[in-house]
C-alpha cells in the first residue's frame, strides 16, 4: 500500500505512532516515516498502519 504524508494538517496528537511504529515524529512532533525519507512511501499491507491512516484526525496520512 502507498503512505503519503502531509505534514502540514498534522497537529502532532500521537495517534499514528501508537498504531503503528513506521511513523516517527520530527523535533515539533510533527509525523514523518521512521526509516526513510520523503513524504511517500510503498509498505506491505498491514492493518496497523492502516489504522493509523484512518485514525488521523486531520487527515496528515492517506493510504491508497
Amino acid at each position: 500500500m502507498k503512505i503519503k504524508l502531509d505534514p502540514e494538517k498534522c497537529i502532532a496528537c500521537g495517534l499514528c505512532q501508537t498504531y503503528s511504529t513506521i511513523f516517527d515524529y520530527d523535533d515539533n512532533g510533527i509525523v514523518l516515516f521512521a526509516d526513510r525519507p520523503g513524504l511517500e512511501a510503498n509498505f506491505p499491507d498491514d492493518p496497523s498502519i492502516l489504522k493509523a491512516a484512518k485514525s488521523c484526525p486531520t487527515k496528515a496520512i492517506l493510504a491508497d
